[in-house]
């Protein structure tokens, strides 16, 4: 985990910022970091349905214009891309149940809302996730097999 000290633009005090990779190529093309801690909040970024090392995860089979067939992958990389927040989350001492709010970034809303209630129950492991949460319909991601990202926002508890 790398820190990196930034001034505080308000009153100039200096403020620490924790941030975590994974070490997949579009970070350094893109230029960002998974997750940055300030204070007690951890931000990740947009998560997908990626392995270790950075191929996607069930990803979608496109047409000949590059566009998803289907969207029958929904599910697995849903589950995916839960999987590798959990693993940012740790590096800070954090678990789902940290979570405040998520946004979930989909190509279609109708099969993402058919497999997002079983699939947050149980990666949250409670019958009614206790986050704020958001789906929201766009009609493009950074890979055209990718169908779902997801931001999250986490509140670390006071030790």
């Amino acid at each position: 985990m790398r820190t990196e000290k930034v001034g505080h633009k308000a009153d100039f005090m200096e403020t620490s910022k924790k941030t975590v990779n994974f070490g997949v190529p579009w970070e350094t093309a893109y230029g960002y970091c998974q997750a940055l801690q300030v204070k007690d909040v951890v931000y990740l970024s947009g998560q997908l349905s990626h392995d270790s090392d950075g191929n996607l995860v069930a990803p979608a089979e496109l047409d000949v214009s590059g566009r998803p067939l289907n969207f029958s992958n929904m599910e697995a990389q849903m589950r995916q891309t839960y999987a590798n927040a959990v693993a940012l989350l740790e590096k800070f001492g954090a678990t789902l149940d940290d979570v405040v709010e998520e946004t979930l970034f989909v190509l279609d809303v109708d099969a993402a809302f058919a497999v997002a209630g079983k699939v947050r129950k149980e990666v949250y492991a409670t019958e009614q996730p206790r986050c704020a949460s958001n789906l929201i319909g766009i009609s493009r991601l950074a890979f055209p097999e990718q169908l779902i990202e997801i931001t999250f926002r986490a509140v670390l508890a006071s030790g």
